[in-house]
């Protein structure tokens, strides 16, 4: 079978975004339902500054609750529905949402941060450029699932204010 001649698009350039403690109150648990969902006050002012930088946006996020035993993936579903709605309304769309139900509990998996698998797919799938991405976590885990793969990464605190950080993000 010969090669196509149709072009790939152009690499695009993505933020990856840990879920707890970045985008959304880390309540120093597990966030187990969509009540108790509240977005940190700058999260949303700093993705719409990241999109006019050109990126787009990627959630990475371990969800362990669900191999414990502590929600279910109904629940994390109702919540990244929530959070696509929120921006998508917002202007600053998700371009997709990956996340690990697994915890070392139960077993070891690839796709628990800090694994890369999660950043792999997406890397793979959107025809990403892991030179001009980063990863924005408040673990060391979170940026490490991304540097493997060439991904610069930004570490900021729990519940920090996001849109300080964004500097360093160009």
């Amino acid at each position: 079978m010969p090669f196509s001649s149709t072009p790939l698009p152009d690499l695009c350039k993505a933020i990856f975004l840990d879920r707890d403690g970045v985008i959304n109150h880390d309540p120093g648990d597990y966030t187990k339902n969509v009540g108790e969902f509240s977005i940190l006050p700058t999260a949303l002012e700093s993705l719409i500054i990241l999109k006019k930088r050109g990126f787009v946006f990627i959630l990475i996020t371990n969800q362990g609750g669900i191999a414990k035993g502590i929600y279910s993936h109904n629940d994390v579903n109702e919540i990244h529905n929530h959070l696509r709605k929120v921006c998508n309304e917002n202007g600053t769309p998700l371009l997709d949402i990956y996340y690990s139900p697994h915890h070392e509990i139960t077993g070891l998996s690839l796709s628990r941060k800090p694994g890369s698998m999660m950043v792999e797919r997406a890397i793979a799938r959107y025809n990403i450029n892991p030179k001009e991405s980063w990863m924005i976590g408040d673990k060391q885990r979170d940026l490490d699932c991304a540097s493997v793969l060439g991904v610069k990464g930004v570490l900021i605190p729990t519940n920090g204010n996001l849109i300080d950080y964004l500097p360093s993000l160009v």
